[in-house]
């Protein structure tokens, strides 16, 4: 860093301009991303459920429609009546998008399963062509050719509801940073006391997002990656390089105050704050190279996305940042409405902070008991927890799509794509059709299955297709599901299919890879804490705080959105926490938790590296860096919070957990609890093998107007 700092000095425009234009060549990647990226990528590739679904589909084609649409005849016509315009706006569905042709109820001679009880509605089922992703991506083309002028039609099925979630959550996104931007902006201007110093963080994190998504686009040429990776970008992107921004500028202008020069204030930036945010940015990398161990595309689109963002934004902040702040020297404080409004406002912060660490200072064990006892009980939900995934239920209630499912699914239950069990015999032989029949029988009285019935026998396995009585993806389905396999069928062995058996596939595949993803974050975030900080107990306090973080987070996301707390006031649909949400949060709030962890210890080394005890180091860490990880989780707050206004439940549960976490962290955690555990754990907390233990300081010296007694 030393090394850079020269060249960022002594070449500032070169610097500036090297940045910008890899930045923008990176972002140049990012040209046509909406259409590289995929909308699939939820299942587990290696599972019982894909492996049944690929065997079944190569023996009688697929089975789980893609789009069924719901047609109901208008007051005083019939099924027959509208017919003909039925059968006409399906004819112009284009067949290249089609696996096969159309089937409706009236061109399959009137199957009743594709009818009403009532007489009144019937449907449209449609098995489009291709991969996952082609057939969510054709879903648009396909539903225009399927809607009929005067005829009540309504859209269902996977395709339907990925297209619906999907779009959704890009309008979700803009309005996010529709909202959180010009907030953003309004609390940097206010931290800062002027509008030059807070525009340059804003300039780094546009730029960091535009060479993030060229990333992604990159990486999209050799691998499949979600559309949830773009969101991912544009959030972390913003958040962690105006995060960086203020750690940076902020010092400069500390810098400064102090009575240096420019190049010394950019040096010590850099040497410091730069310093800083070059561990945070791989400590980030670190948590989010865990999701690499899941075996579904979204969730290692995740770490794609996230890790492209933070380095990015690390880069542009060690070098665009430093390179403007060389170039602007004391102009930054220009636009500003008082020039010593920064550092009134930093000597305001520090007064409050430095009451806040000497009553902390006062009693460390109490305060740390405290705080430890209260985010034990936040987390106390946690215990109860159940996990699933993303269903008809994360769309608002009254949402169009959410309400044909249901429809489907209370009128039209044999085409719901249920269960798919095939049944084979131990010994390798074609099952018999008394053990066919007596596995009918068996599965008919699984509770939740309404119907079962043998589809076909092809090579050595029979096929039966399960009617389940709750809506695909749902939790009751999952559960029908996980009762089908424990069946216990004499001389067979049952595997079971189905967009339920799949999606309980991938909730049971993000477990059981949960512990490597911990463990990859863990081992990771302590070599580069044990480099960063020289000290065996400091990297070990800091995965332990963001553990507590974490549990405290998900116990409070637990009995808002599992146990249904307040689900009325947030107008969500109770239910199992969402497992692909849940790894997100994960990897940010422990990357989040030890950046911030990263800011204060740094000061707080920095203080007893210069010759502080303990004590005197926590208090000058604590009262150096309060204001600023204040200011940076309140616009993480604020970026992030924005997702909250969604009508989607995962984009709820993504804004409030990471509210949740950011407040508990900033406060709780790094303001009370680091400083009190800091305090009573001493000189340990700089130990490292082979490091020669240091003097004790000095016993304090007494001031002259004290009354001390002369020597004799």
């Amino acid at each position: 860093m030393n090394a850079w700092a020269r060249v960022v000095v002594a070449r500032p425009r070169v610097v500036l301009a090297a940045a910008v234009l890899f930045a923008l060549v990176c972002g140049l990647f990012a040209t046509g991303l909406a259409s590289k990226v995929s909308a699939a990528g939820f299942q587990d590739p290696g599972s019982e459920s894909t492996a049944v679904d690929r065997w079944v589909k190569d023996a009688l084609g697929p089975q789980n429609p893609d789009i069924i649409a719901i047609y109901t005849a208008p007051e005083g016509q019939t099924l027959a009546d509208i017919g003909p315009r039925i059968q006409e706006a399906v004819g112009r569905i284009d067949p290249a998008l089609l696996d096969r042709p159309v089937e409706t109820y009236w061109n399959s001679a009137g199957q009743q399963y594709l009818r009403s009880a009532d007489g009144r509605q019937a449907l449209a089922v449609v098995f489009a062509a291709g991969d996952d992703n082609r057939r969510i991506a054709v879903y648009p083309e396909i539903a225009a050719s399927l809607e009929v002028a005067g005829i009540d039609t309504r859209l269902t099925g996977y395709s339907a509801l990925a297209d619906e979630i999907s779009n959704q959550s890009r309008r979700d996104l803009v309005v996010a940073e529709a909202i959180s931007i010009p907030l953003t902006a309004i609390v940097l201007v206010l931290v800062f006391g002027g509008i030059m110093a807070a525009l340059l963080p804003v300039a780094v994190g546009t730029l960091a997002v535009v060479g993030a998504l060229g990333a992604v686009g990159i990486i999209a040429h050799f691998t499949e990656v979600s559309v949830f990776a773009m969101n991912v970008v544009s959030l972390l992107g913003l958040g962690l390089a105006i995060d960086y921004g203020l750690f940076v500028v902020g010092r400069f202008r500390e810098e400064l105050g102090q009575g240096r020069s420019v190049d010394e204030a950019v040096t010590r930036a850099l040497l410091t704050a730069g310093r800083t945010v070059t561990f945070s940015a791989l400590l980030l990398m670190c948590a989010f190279a865990g999701t690499f161990v899941f075996p579904q595309a979204v969730l290692r689109s995740l770490g794609f996305g996230a890790i492209a963002a933070a380095a990015l934004a690390a880069l542009l902040s060690v070098s665009a940042l430093p390179a403007a702040l060389m170039l602007l020297g004391p102009r930054i404080r220009t636009w500003s409405w008082r020039a010593d409004a920064y550092e009134r406002a930093e000597e305001r912060a520090q007064r409050f902070w430095g009451r806040v660490v000497t009553a902390v200072m006062r009693r460390p064990g109490t305060v740390a008991i405290a705080v430890g006892a209260l985010l034990l009980v936040l987390a106390a939900p946690l215990t109860g927890v159940r996990l699933g995934d993303v269903d008809h239920t994360a769309l608002p209630a009254g949402n169009e799509r959410r309400a044909a499912i249901e429809e489907l699914s209370a009128e039209f239950p044999a085409a719901n794509s249920g269960a798919t069990v095939l049944l084979r015999q131990t010994d390798g032989a074609t099952p018999a059709p008394a053990a066919i029949s007596k596995a009918l029988r068996e599965l008919g009285a699984v509770p939740g299955v309404r119907q079962a019935v043998h589809v076909g026998t092809r090579d050595d396995a029979a096929i039966i297709h399960t009617a389940l009585r709750a809506p695909d993806r749902s939790p009751d389905a999952q559960e029908t599901v996980e009762h089908i396999r424990a069946l216990d069928l004499d001389g067979l062995v049952l595997t079971v299919g189905g967009e339920s058996a799949a999606t309980a596939d991938s909730v049971t595949a993000v477990l059981a890879a949960m512990p490597w993803m911990l463990l990859v974050m863990v081992a990771a975030t302590l070599l580069v804490l044990l480099l960063a900080f020289r000290s065996i107990v400091l990297p070990l306090k800091a995965v332990l705080m963001a553990f507590l973080s974490l549990a405290a987070t998900f116990g409070v996301l637990t009995w808002i959105f599992d146990q249904g707390h307040l689900a009325g006031f947030l107008h969500i649909t109770p239910g199992p926490l969402s497992a692909g949400m849940m790894v997100l949060i994960i990897a940010v709030v422990f990357g989040l938790s030890t950046d911030y962890e990263v800011f204060l210890l740094s000061r707080m080394k920095e203080a007893h590296d210069a010759g502080a005890d303990t004590e005197t180091a926590v208090r000058t860490g604590t009262i150096q860096t309060a204001r600023t990880i204040t200011a940076a989780a309140t616009l993480l707050i604020l970026i992030t919070g924005a997702f909250t206004l969604s009508p989607l439940t995962p984009m709820r549960f993504l804004g409030l957990g990471m509210v949740t976490a950011l407040l508990i962290d900033a406060t709780l955690v790094r303001m009370l609890l680091v400083p009190a555990l800091v305090k009573l754990m001493g000189e340990a907390n700089w130990w490292m093998p082979g490091r020669p233990t240091p003097p004790k300081p000095l016993a304090p010296t007494a001031r002259p107007d004290e009354n001390v007694p002369a020597a004799p």
